[in-house]
């Protein structure tokens, strides 16, 4: 990992750092609750009790994030955050829609945390699923810490570098594939009895065929799905990006701090700050 030298220093950092944190806390309990309380009325759709804690949760988990988040986000970033999100949910409802085996919904999640950050990736992740949930699919809502570690892993490996040569993107997809696996095979088992799409539906019956568990067979589905979908996910990002010009890539001052591409770029003329919170 390398970064440039002579960055400012934030005199907020602190506070900063303590309204992430906070914020991941919020996810991560939210999580954890839809676990333990295993709400089957998610996956009816409904909007009770448990839908509203999910919902609160995962909101006011996003909204802390970007508070502390948010002073390092030139207009740039907070104009592509929402474009992101159309991109997630209209590739993501396609492919469900179709009944494959991959998800695809987190394209503009990893394209976010590259150009911008782990957090800025979080945000987009959390509100995708969030307003999935609430319009075309209730199945996204609960799902919505899994896009937060998509979002989060995406940036750290653009800060490692994983971004900087073609073939190395992919590996870095595989790998979050496995995590983001992990974390959703609990909610699909407990809260939709492994029913969440039509093919991974039907993974998840053949590995219950075979005489596994409801969770060890989400979990078997998740690591065949997840690493494939990421891979995928995170191979078109790298091609989507190594065709931009590499002046557009360096309005981000995540992608110059963190030599994101390895190379140096020409600046770009500043994008003013966003306001502080």
């Amino acid at each position: 990992m390398s970064s440039t030298t002579g960055a400012t220093v934030d005199p907020n950092r602190t506070r900063n750092r303590i309204f992430v944190g906070l914020g991941a806390a919020v996810i991560v309990a939210t999580y954890l609750y839809l676990i333990l309380a295993q709400p089957t009325e998610l996956a009816e759709g409904g909007l009770g009790t448990s839908a509203l804690i999910a919902l609160a949760g995962y909101l006011i988990g996003a909204a802390l994030i970007a508070v502390g988040a948010i002073h390092r986000l030139p207009t740039a970033t907070l104009s592509l955050i929402p474009i992101a999100i159309v991109i997630n949910i209209a590739v993501g409802q396609l492919a469900a829609t179709l009944g494959l085996p991959v998800y695809l919904d987190s394209i503009g999640t990893v394209l976010v945390g590259v150009l911008a950050g782990p957090a800025a990736g979080a945000v987009t992740g959390a509100l995708t699923n969030v307003i999935w949930g609430l319009t075309i699919g209730p199945i996204a809502l609960p799902f919505a810490v899994t896009a937060v570690v998509i979002g989060v892993l995406a940036g750290y490996a653009a800060r490692l570098g994983m971004f900087r040569r073609f073939y190395l993107a992919p590996v870095a997809g595989f790998v979050t594939g496995i995590v983001a696996a992990l974390v959703s095979a609990p909610i699909a088992a407990f809260i939709f009895g492994g029913a969440t799409s039509g093919g991974t539906g039907a993974l998840v019956a053949a590995f219950q065929a075979f005489g596994n568990s409801l969770l060890a067979s989400t979990t078997l589905q998740g690591l065949l799905s997840d690493p494939l979908d990421k891979t995928i996910t995170f191979t078109v990002v790298v091609l989507i990006l190594f065709a931009l010009p590499g002046r557009l890539r360096s309005r981000f001052p995540f992608v110059r701090q963190y030599n994101v591409f390895g190379k140096v770029t020409p600046v770009a003329p500043a994008e003013p700050a966003a306001p502080k919170a």
